[in-house]
């Protein structure tokens, strides 16, 4: 089973369809309204925390968990890691790696959504707030600032601060278009979080190429399992988890 609802998750669910055996299932969290069509069969929804998962894990004889799902679902993937320790199930994540910060980039680190808010500073700014909307009511301790913020799904219920323009899309996205936006909002600041990979770094590119501070959620430390983070390690290490002498022990 794959806890999925990553572009990683997709892909690693492609590439498994051709294993004629292997029975695969992606689970989804089920907090995007208009999920993508998923490769192999799903389900939607929790399971009722760690020991829900773990209960579900034996029930349905689960043989391997993979844990991709957001680098920011931290308690998704506390409760995988719970989960297997209870279950004795073989499990690992995949993972996409970070961002790094390089030459002529200014990043300003924070350790949550609040922290990255309250790194704005007293002055008024012009703020890109782009971490999905599930965190953006955290913009309300801070109404001095103009936000422009993009999601996928409308921010419910919309944000209190005096100056806020919405905008619903879903990556990837071009660096050119990511440059215009930022200029055509007057972005001073931008607000998002370590996720890594392709389909939105452009924002990361686009301000380093303004010379806009980026203030860089950081992510919480992994969960315990075993961390890859490419579909091809991922194939790998399922491979090993699989193979006869891991089922023997050996």
């Amino acid at each position: 089973m794959i806890l999925g609802g990553t572009t990683e998750a997709r892909r690693l669910a492609a590439a498994l369809t051709a294993r004629p055996d292997l029975d695969v299932t992606i689970s989804l969290a089920g907090r995007t309204a208009d999920p993508l069509p998923q490769p192999v069969p799903s389900r939607t929804g929790g399971f009722g925390g760690a020991e829900g998962l773990a209960r579900y894990l034996r029930d349905e004889q689960i043989s391997v968990l993979i844990d991709a799902t957001h680098p920011f679902a931290a308690q998704m993937s506390r409760n995988a890691a719970e989960a297997v320790s209870e279950s004795g199930v073989p499990a690992f994540t995949l993972r996409r790696a970070p961002w790094e910060c390089v030459e002529g980039d200014r990043w300003t680190p924070a350790a949550d959504v609040p922290a990255a808010i309250a790194a704005l500073g007293p002055s008024p700014r012009r703020v890109f707030l782009a971490i999905g909307r599930q965190e953006a009511h955290h913009a309300n301790a801070a109404p001095m600032h103009r936000y422009l913020v993009r999601s996928v799904d409308a921010v419910e219920p919309p944000l209190t601060v005096p100056e806020v323009t919405y905008i619903r899309d879903l990556g990837p996205f071009r660096l050119e278009d990511e440059i215009a936006l930022m200029r055509g909002h007057g972005i001073d600041a931008l607000v998002t979080k370590n996720s890594g990979g392709a389909a939105t770094h452009a924002k990361i590119e686009a301000a380093r190429h303004l010379g806009i501070e980026v203030i860089m959620i950081e992510r919480a430390p992994d969960a315990g399992l075993p961390v890859v983070t490419t579909v091809e390690a991922a194939l790998g290490q399922l491979d090993h988890l699989l193979s006869p002498a891991m089922k023997r022990g050996v």
